[in-house]
């Protein structure tokens, strides 16, 4: 929110609970040029397009970003086509302050948070802290002058989240060729099944990827004999009702896209996944089964 203001660009802040027409409506009056939202709400708007009694004006933006929680390829595309323009996907925190790796303008991937930010740098660790090369899947550290001093009064939390002047993020990330720099998830929310590391944004990509899937979020659980697999929780796109049939149906949809210990073992059909009031997903609300 202040970031523009230190531009002396004008704020739009809608003040109440997130309702997708409520923004829509906003965005039709105020005609903003910059818009931000989190990738949830994207694929929200999205679906707002095909209902023909709901007409959906973004002709005054210009540029469009996300942040919060990583924006699948699929939601990219989608977007694209739609309104013919790319969403700047990036990733901060609040111990940064500020976005320190993000995509630019005419250089986007779908499924990459682009590069580095000036004046941040970052770099892809092992759990020894050692550097990995470009492809390999490891810890996030990041550092520049915005990043905080320590926690207040938790000096053993900031003793394992600073390292020097580097901070470690917590999230799980992998740079290729091209130095695009691509998020897997948070380190708690990886999955490891059959002894192999499962990206659960890897997985909802391809999930997204079938007609009838409009949201999903991937999460880990155990069976009686202690081994953990992957459930995945769905939101339907319409009046298309949850069945086994569609269940197995999407699993194969998976299933043609990765490898096969990457395919959730389960399908649970929601009217809604858990959300902060921001839109991002409560994962650890469906780890514990609470979801709707």
């Amino acid at each position: 929110m202040y970031f523009p203001l230190s531009a002396g660009a004008r704020i739009l802040s809608n003040p109440e609970r997130v309702k997708v027409e409520r923004v829509i409506e906003m965005v039709a009056r105020h005609r903003p040029t910059v818009f931000f939202a989190v990738p949830t709400f994207y694929a929200a708007v999205l679906r707002e397009t095909g209902r023909p009694a709901h007409r959906v004006d973004f002709s005054s933006v210009r540029m469009c970003v996300s942040a919060g929680e990583t924006l699948p390829a699929e939601i990219f595309n989608s977007w694209k086509r739609q309104f013919g323009m790319e969403i700047l996907d990036g990733i901060g925190s609040t111990e940064m302050l500020h976005i320190f790796i993000s995509s630019v303008p005419g250089r986007c991937k779908p499924g990459s948070c682009g590069f580095p930010v000036p004046g941040y740098e970052v770099k892809i660790v092992d759990d020894a802290g050692e550097s990995l090369p470009d492809g390999e899947t490891g810890n996030l550290w990041v550092r520049g002058a915005s990043a905080f001093s320590e926690y207040w009064r938790i000096p053993d939390l900031t003793a394992r989240t600073k390292r020097g002047d580097w901070v470690v993020t917590g999230d799980k990330f992998f740079r290729d060729s091209h130095g695009y720099f691509h998020y897997c998830g948070r380190a708690d929310d990886m999955l490891k099944v059959a002894g192999m590391w499962v990206s659960p944004v890897e997985v909802e990509n391809a999930l997204l990827g079938h007609p009838h899937v409009a949201e999903a979020a991937v999460v880990g659980a155990a069976d009686e004999r202690g081994l953990s697999f992957s459930v995945a929780h769905v939101v339907l796109r319409g009046n298309v009702q949850g069945t086994g049939k569609l269940a197995e149906e999407i699993c194969e949809h998976v299933r043609a896209r990765l490898v096969s210990y990457k395919v959730p073992r389960e399908v649970r059909f929601c009217r809604e996944l858990p959300k902060t009031v921001t839109g991002k997903i409560q994962r650890f609300k469906l780890r514990s089964g609470s979801s709707d």
